[in-house]
């Protein structure tokens, strides 16, 4: 991503308005499934997640699938967030601050909520963009599962 130019598709993916839409639905699944404020690395892990195309593949159909299990079996996955990590949470951190700026993300001490009816519920729209927040909202719910989101960054292979 650094050092070389961004194509169309790749601007309206990175702008920041969704890219904050993407957090929101990190942040929606994480208050589904576990009903607390969501922490901050969750929503950006996440995200960052579900912006690459090999991972949103890769993603298992359910969350009850074992996140160390499927890391075995996936490889590229940590091979992935190594190479695109950082560059990733460059684009999804002014995301962030876009939706807590317009108030659709609230910070509650250490997580984020969503604010209740701000964001609409997810419709139909280009395949690639519904896919990414499809894939955030699923990592919301499931990234967690394993324990700590350090313990989760560490098998991710990234560095909190």
């Amino acid at each position: 991503m650094a050092g070389r130019d961004l194509s169309r598709e790749e601007r309206a993916l990175f702008n920041p308005a969704f890219t904050a839409l993407v957090c929101v639905r990190a942040v929606q699944g994480y208050e589904k499934q576990y009903r607390a404020v969501c922490p901050l690395p969750v929503a950006v892990t996440a995200a960052v997640m579900a912006f690459q195309p090999s991972i949103r593949t890769a993603l298992p159909a359910t969350i009850r699938t074992g996140l160390m299990n499927w890391l075995d079996e996936n490889e590229a996955v940590r091979v992935a967030m190594g190479l695109n990590a950082a560059a990733l949470a460059a684009v999804v951190r002014p995301g962030l601050l876009f939706a807590l700026q317009g108030d659709v993300l609230r910070l509650e001490g250490s997580g984020l909520t969503v604010k209740p009816r701000a964001v609409k519920a997810l419709k139909d729209g280009p395949e690639q963009s519904t896919a990414i927040q499809k894939a955030a909202h699923q990592l919301g719910r499931w990234l967690p599962s394993t324990g700590s989101i350090s313990t989760v960054l560490t098998l991710l292979g990234v560095q909190a």
